[in-house]
């Protein structure tokens, strides 16, 4: 539940941005800039608390933060105007970090080897079912009567509290006294230090930040293209991100049954291959301006390529970071937020074509192609 809060706070709510546009008078680009806010907030929120969690241990954290994200979600709901919204959606989103980040710290703290690999391709499996469930639910509660967007918050605030209370009941503490950091700044610098510093690491989490970071571009972009430019219904269009969100969970499936069999490192560059081949065909259907079902496929075999890249990447990057699982798993989910809140506004520029969302959408992929191919560090 705690691995769902960050997409379900990221994804519920885009079947309502048209709406959001008519109702507080904004453009398309400003209404994205709310998502942009949410993902820097996650972002950095991931940065900040996996460091206090090295520190101070898992469980208190997470009740904390999950709590004061129940209040911001509350309010988003009662935002007046979207300069309110942009700002609520940055807390909102620094907060819901918690469940994103500790999350995967509390499996590194548990498992270790091929069963890491496991559970974190569970983990995935159970992460990406809330970007296929969370739209739907949004297009959902835009059907109820008398619903609009600010419906879709209040129930995250309900989310919210639903989580604290079964974390306060269910979740024990899995860092020990003795495998804590001491909480510092220069500790903190230090053990980002030592990350950064680590070649295979940090080769692993670019490689996440630019293809992941691209699929933001996706998450921004299709509330629009699909409702705007191909006149599809909030419904049709959470039923076709949801369909999308499938892929990602086959994606993460398959790396925790073929784990046993082939290196993650293979996998891995199948996932990387996947991705820029699917955004190549995406491209020119952007350009050239295909029917739907163009968009869909090629979005499904990036987002599938998604899954296991993200499955395999974490496990390794993670593999030897221990002590330092929490600032280590702030690093992998922070760098694609960042990557996502830039190109979020991006394909909001032209509101009539989706070539914005091709380009960014090819260009990640690419580029997390080239780096993989020479800046990770091939086992053996």
């Amino acid at each position: 539940m705690l691995a769902m809060l960050g997409p379900f706070n990221i994804d519920m709510y885009l079947p309502s941005f048209p709406q959001i546009a008519d109702d507080l008078d904004a453009r398309a680009s400003l209404v994205q800039l709310s998502l942009t806010a949410c993902l820097l907030g996650l972002a950095f929120g991931q940065l900040v608390i996996g460091s206090i969690s090295d520190a101070i241990g898992r469980r208190k954290p997470i009740l904390i933060f999950i709590s004061l994200f129940a209040f911001f979600s509350l309010v988003c709901a009662l935002a007046p105007n979207i300069i309110i919204l942009v700002l609520a959606r940055f807390l909102q989103g620094f907060t819901a970090a918690a469940g994103v980040v500790l999350s995967r710290a509390v499996v590194r703290d548990v498992f270790d080897g091929k069963a890491l690999t496991k559970f974190f391709a569970l983990l995935m499996v159970i992460n990406a079912t809330a970007p296929m469930i969370a739209p739907i639910s949004g297009g959902a509660v835009l059907l109820l009567p008398f619903a609009t967007w600010h419906t879709i918050f209040i129930f995250l605030f309900l989310l919210g509290i639903v989580m604290v209370t079964i974390s306060a009941f269910k979740l024990p503490e899995t860092l020990p006294e003795q495998n804590r950091t001491p909480s510092s700044i220069k500790n903190s610098l230090k053990t980002m230090a030592y990350l950064l510093k680590d070649r295979s690491f940090i080769g692993y989490a670019v490689v996440v930040c630019f293809v992941q970071g691209g699929t933001f571009a996706y998450v921004a972009a299709t509330p629009f293209v699909y409702q705007e430019l191909y006149q599809v219904s909030p419904q049709v269009f959470s039923i076709l991100f949801g369909i999308n969100g499938l892929a990602i969970i086959f994606g993460s499936f398959l790396v925790g049954r073929l784990s046993s069999y082939f290196p993650e490192r293979s996998l891995l560059r199948t996932g990387v291959i996947m991705s820029l081949t699917a955004n190549t065909v995406l491209l020119l259907a952007t350009i050239f301006h295909w029917p739907l079902y163009m968009l869909v496929i090629p979005l499904f075999i990036h987002l599938n390529a998604v899954g296991i890249i993200l499955t395999s990447s974490f496990s390794l990057a993670m593999e030897k970071q221990k002590e330092r699982a929490g600032t280590a798993s702030a690093l992998l989910g922070m760098l694609p937020l960042i990557m996502g809140a830039i190109v979020s506004p991006i394909v909001g520029l032209d509101e009539t074509t989706a070539i914005p969302m091709g380009v960014v959408l090819f260009t990640n992929s690419f580029i997390g192609a080239i780096i993989f191919f020479t800046c990770t560090k091939q086992k053996g």
